[in-house]
Parts: C-alpha cells; sequence; structure tokens
C-alpha cells in the first residue's frame, strides 16, 4: 500500500521548492485575457464570461445592491443569521485594528510634520467558486475593506449562488461582478463601460486568479499572491491523534495541491496519528482529493526536540500554523515567520477560516517572511505631509549641499530660495 503521508527526519526536510512558481503556460494565457479585456472591455468580458458559461447575453455581468439585498432574503433565516454573526466577528476585529493606529504630528526644523490614514477609495474583492464557493471569503475581504473605510467596494465571483450573493450583500459590498479568473481581475483592475476600476483587488483565486494578479499589479493594487494552501501542525506528546488527523484532513481537502505538514517532537505517535489519517479518510466526502494532497505534498517529519521543530517552521513560513503542544504559548513567542498562529490544541485552523474574528486570507508558499495576510491596513494608506514656515539657515544649508553632492543644481537653488529663519 502507497504510504498514506511521506515520514522523514527533520534532516531530510527541504522548504526550498515551496516557492510561488507561476508556469509560462498560465501567464501567457492570463496576459492574453487581459489583454482581449483591456482593449474591447465589456465585449471582451462577454465572450469569456460565455466561453466560461458564467452569464448569457441578456444577463447583466454586474449585479447590483438590491439584487444582493433580494439574494438574502432568499437563503434560510437561519444562514442569514448565521452570515450576520460572522460579519459581525469579522468587523469587530478589524475595527480593533483600525483603532491601534493614529494620525501624528511632529516637531521638524521650521515647521511640522507628520501623517494621515487614508482609505483606499475602491476596492475590488475576488471570491473563489471552483470546487467550492467561499462566502466566508466575500465576508473576509468584503467587511475589512468596509471597515477601512473604503467609499466603494465590489466584489467577484463566478456564477453567484444565492448564498455569496447574500454575504455581498450582507458585508456591505455595492455589487457583485458574476464573473471569475483572469477576466474578473482584469475588469477589476481596468473597468468596463458602467463600470469604474479599482484601486487595489484583494482575495484568493486559482493559478490563472494568481497570474492575473500578478500582471495588473502595479496598474492597481494588489493584496498578495496566493498560492496552495498551507497547514503546519507541530505537535508533542501531549497531542490527540485523531484532532490532528482532522485537522491534516481539513487542510488536504481544499485541492491536489494542499499542502499539510505534520511536525512531530515526539515520533511516538506517528502510528496512531497514520492509523487515525486512514480511519478518517474512509468517511470523508472529498477522500480521493485529500489522500492525493497527503500523498503528493504532505509530510510527517520528525524532530528531535521542540527547538528543532521551530526553526523548520521559520523555515517553512506557513500560512496556517498550528501549536498542539505542551507549552503552546511559549512556542508561539519563537515563532518568527507564519501568517497566522493557532496556539494550543482547541484552537482549530477551521476557527480562523470560519470567521473567528483574524482574516483568513493568508500568505503562502514562504511569503510570510516578508508580508502579512488581509487585514484592516491593507485598505489604508499612510499619506505624509510636511509644513514649513520657517525653514532654519541650517537646513537650507544640508539641503542646498546634498543637492550639490548628488549634481542636482535646480534643486539647490530650490532649496535657496525659501527665506531662513535665521536659526540653528
Amino acid at each position: 500500500m502507497t504510504e498514506i503521508i511521506k515520514q522523514m527526519r527533520a534532516a531530510e526536510f527541504s522548504a526550498d521548492n515551496l516557492t510561488h512558481s507561476i508556469d509560462a503556460t498560465t501567464l501567457a494565457q492570463s496576459q492574453a485575457i487581459i489583454d482581449r479585456v483591456r482593449s474591447e472591455g465589456l465585449s471582451g468580458i462577454r465572450h469569456f464570461a460565455n466561453e466560461f458559461g458564467e452569464r448569457t447575453a441578456d444577463q447583466s455581468i454586474e449585479i447590483e445592491r438590491a439584487e444582493l439585498e433580494a439574494a438574502s432574503q432568499r437563503i434560510e433565516a437561519a444562514d442569514l443569521a448565521l452570515l450576520q454573526r460572522v460579519a459581525g466577528r469579522i468587523e469587530a476585529f478589524a475595527t480593533a485594528q483600525l483603532n491601534s493606529i493614529s494620525e501624528i504630528s511632529v516637531d521638524v526644523p521650521g515647521g511640522t510634520a507628520g501623517h494621515t490614514i487614508e482609505p483606499i477609495r475602491s476596492a475590488g474583492c475576488y471570491a473563489p467558486a471552483g470546487r467550492f464557493a467561499l462566502p466566508s471569503t466575500v465576508l473576509m475581504t468584503a467587511v475589512t475593506a468596509r471597515v477601512a473605510g473604503c467609499q466603494r467596494v465590489v466584489v467577484a465571483s463566478p456564477n453567484p449562488t444565492d448564498i455569496m450573493m447574500a454575504a455581498a450583500f450582507v458585508a456591505g459590498a455595492d455589487s457583485m461582478l458574476a464573473i471569475g479568473g483572469a477576466h474578473a481581475i482584469a475588469a477589476m483592475a481596468y473597468g468596463f463601460d458602467g463600470f469604474d476600476r479599482c484601486d487595489l483587488i484583494a482575495g484568493p483565486g486559482n493559478r490563472w486568479v494568481t497570474a492575473a494578479k500578478k500582471i495588473v499589479s502595479g496598474d492597481c493594487g494588489i493584496d498578495m499572491l496566493a498560492g496552495p494552501s498551507e497547514l503546519a501542525l507541530v505537535a508533542d506528546g501531549s497531542s490527540d491523534p485523531a484532532m490532528i488527523a482532522a485537522d491534516l484532513l481539513a487542510q488536504a481537502e481544499h485541492d491536489v495541491d494542499a499542502r499539510p505538514f505534520l511536525i512531530l517532537t515526539d515520533g511516538s505517535i506517528a502510528d496512531a496519528v497514520k492509523a487515525q489519517l486512514e480511519s478518517q479518510l474512509k468517511e470523508l466526502p472529498g477522500e480521493d482529493v485529500a489522500l492525493q494532497s497527503l500523498a503528493n505534498n504532505g509530510a510527517m517529519i520528525i524532530c528531535e526536540n521542540v527547538d528543532q521543530a521551530i526553526e523548520i517552521c521559520n523555515r517553512l513560513a506557513p500560512e496556517h500554523l498550528e501549536l498542539h503542544l505542551a507549552d503552546a504559548a511559549t512556542v508561539a513567542e519563537k515563532i518568527q515567520h507564519a501568517g497566522c498562529i493557532f496556539i494550543g490544541h482547541q484552537s482549530a485552523e477551521v476557527f480562523g477560516d470560519y470567521g473567528v474574528g483574524p482574516n483568513h486570507t493568508l500568505p503562502t508558499a514562504g511569503t510570510a517572511r516578508f508580508t502579512a495576510g488581509l487585514n484592516v491596513f491593507t485598505f489604508l494608506r499612510i499619506r505624509t505631509w510636511l509644513r514649513l514656515d520657517s525653514p532654519p539657515q541650517s537646513l537650507i544649508d544640508d539641503t542646498a549641499r546634498l543637492a550639490e553632492i548628488e549634481g542636482l543644481i535646480g534643486h539647490q537653488r530650490s532649496g535657496r530660495k525659501r527665506k531662513s529663519s535665521n536659526r540653528g
């Protein structure tokens, strides 16, 4: 029987290949789609909406807020209440983040300087709907954009169901584009007849969505390039093998590219975990997908001690990091790189997925080394300002000399045109 998950010693494990790699074919296909949307506008969008079976010629590409509200009345009342509760928790956390920063004003030579906090005007939020439609992602992106103060929030998702449209309504979206893939990203990035472009696009998607976000980046802002989902789970002898297996399978069922890693500081529970994986797989509707994910991308890494486990985690910089450890809080303090850390046996990553508070759109493929997950700051700009009423002679002289060193005499003359306060 094929090994359900590869087992190895810590010294055998390498994270070098866990990087973002968008293949040339996907990039070329996405570029062609974007080029057509840019040149043809709505007719180009309709071409792809028809090709991918998203919208017929008599259906509007954009669903207005009144239609989103109507969809919210068609779903079960309990499901609408669920969406509202989750949105409330996301909003509360994002609001706390927003309240953690403030504008500043400081004295500088000859005046004052500072920064203001300005929301991005128009946010485009992408929500996948491939194997699974994800209303949770609609809430995570659009609610957070609203809390940041974005004046306009648009959601894009292919073939939106009533639950997806209801989520967009609850999240406060102004409208929804009923399209997906690279053409949805192009539509939000460049606009089309009757639809203004967005200033920033956020949210995960498939490889064509990721490629498209990479291509349009610079013409508009993006949150990040999201690759296959990842979970690194660190466990010791205090851990429950059944719980470990359940968490690994929750990750593995995303798709065949998902990356579940188990890092054990106590190898004695390895066989018990494997037995639980085999047992629980038989009861999982997505057994085939999860099995491929475990076999192709998963790894069970046996470490000699917790320090070695921490070192592997910091090399991985995983999207999600669960710590099933007796002293999880202490270990969490030693983690340098992770999208989100789930501290303790009860802190399942799935609670983060479904709106306990922190955002579930997180950096993958080691990018947690230099970026953070989606949050209220994603939709904000720190804009600086300067007011000099009487620049001192020392500032004018410093400016003039630096300009001279750099050979920018126009800069030097500009500074010298200012009237000195004759101070310092």
